[in-house]
């Protein structure tokens, strides 16, 4: 939306994003994606199992198993 509006009317994305209220941090924030998807289904088995378990003690079971 950003950049249409840029090239519309010829402004800044600074211009346009404050005419918007548009954070410029959050327009040119570029998500990065961790590849480690076996982890993170392991984490979330484990927390399912144990409810009361905190996130320490889950990263030491997770250390025991090797991860």
């Amino acid at each position: 939306m950003v950049k249409r509006l840029q090239a519309v009317y010829c402004i800044s994305e600074r211009r346009t994003c404050r005419a918007l209220g548009f954070p410029r941090s959050t327009h040119r924030h570029v998500g990065v994606r961790n590849g480690r998807a076996e982890l993170r289904i392991r984490l979330r088995d484990l927390a399912a199992s144990r409810v009361r378990y905190g996130y320490r003690r889950l990263h030491t079971l997770l250390k025991r198993e090797g991860w």
